[in-house]
């Protein structure tokens, strides 16, 4: 039972990964200094579905609320500068594009871009920053708490905050080769398929960085996971160089959300059956005998799971067909013409 609703946590979490993180992309773009209509094209492509993708966030913090309790609450606590600096993230990008379009002056307009740019870079390196401390290891203290919020401030947690912040932008920029005129497809495809390096270093940084830690070894559980998984990120990421060079921008699209959806499976697959393990305490120094925290510890009690389980039934086709909808009703450009997927 525990095995099943830590498995629905990851799906919904790297779910809501892949169809946020093209909002955060596009929002990230328009930092690239873009005149006014092209800032305003990008935003009205994402502008049908980044609600409808927030709605998967809730749904994973309502799993994690209510079917792991405890984790949750060690993860507020040990690593709440980097949730509270995602959520603030995701409230500014949702304020931005809301509010844009009421004032009538471009300064206005151009103030609330500049709020959705810095919300989205709070989002990525908020998420970025909580993965990669879950792989590293989270202090605990001698009563099991998690002490401190120091091992935020590695260069692990650093390298893959920056790795998640380069593959949210590549998405969104993917995204819009789907969505944006076909006028304009030359110009995005260009601008995204010169992201993937970006994104292939920062990826090869971290990964090189956890091999390196003390901590990250220490935490993990399944190294072969912990190696494999990276490498096939890097394939998704050559995967859709190549096909964005092709005018494959649905391939593209897909390559990209697999590389933004891997890394929920590498940590949870790489630490299981493990959740938290603590790789250092409150004052740094490496632990001999590292505490830890299990799935099955942090799980709610069986007959609450049971529960929400009766809770869950009608929730997953429901927020899976509200998707469908939005992407059947939304399908193709803004201009009316479909992209070439395949």
């Amino acid at each position: 039972m525990e095995l099943a609703w830590y498995a629905l946590l990851g799906l919904f979490f790297a779910t809501y990964l892949v169809l946020g993180g093209y909002d955060y992309g596009v929002g990230l773009l328009l930092a690239r200094g873009a005149t006014p209509e092209a800032r305003r094209a990008a935003l009205n492509a994402v502008g049908p579905f980044f609600l409808g993708n927030e709605v998967w966030l809730v749904a994973a913090v309502g799993i994690l609320f209510g079917a792991f309790p405890t984790l949750e609450g060690e993860l507020l606590s040990g690593c709440y500068p980097a949730v509270l600096g995602a959520l603030a993230g995701v409230v500014l990008v949702t304020a931005g594009v809301q509010l844009r379009g009421r004032p009538r002056s471009a300064a206005a307009r151009a103030g609330w871009d500049r709020v959705v740019v810095a919300g989205s870079v709070l989002a990525a390196l908020g998420w970025g920053a909580l993965l990669g401390a879950l792989l590293q290891g989270v202090p605990l203290s001698g009563d099991g708490h998690a002490a401190g919020v120091g091992h935020l401030f590695t260069p692990f947690v650093a390298a893959a905050a920056l790795a998640l912040l380069a593959l949210v932008a590549v998405h969104g920029a993917t995204f819009l080769t789907l969505r944006l005129p076909a006028t304009d497809l030359p110009s995005v495809a260009r601008l995204a398929r010169g992201l993937v390096p970006a994104a292939l270093t920062t990826v090869a940084t971290a990964t090189v960085l956890g091999l390196l830690s003390d901590r990250v070894r220490a935490a993990v559980a399944r190294p072969a996971v912990a190696v494999l998984l990276p490498l096939a990120l890097v394939a998704a990421l050559l995967v859709a160089r190549v096909a964005l060079r092709r005018g494959r921008a649905g391939l593209a699209f897909a390559a990209t959300s697999v590389a933004l959806a891997l890394p929920v499976p590498l940590v949870g697959a790489a630490l299981w059956p493990r959740v938290l393990v603590s790789t250092a305490d409150a004052a740094g120094p490496q632990l001999a005998d590292p505490a830890v925290l299990t799935v099955a510890d942090a799980a709610a009690s069986g007959p609450t799971l049971a529960l929400l389980g009766w809770l869950a039934l009608p929730l997953v086709p429901a927020l899976l067909g509200f998707q469908a909808m939005c992407w059947w009703v939304f399908r193709g450009r803004t201009d009316g013409r479909a992209p070439v997927y395949w």
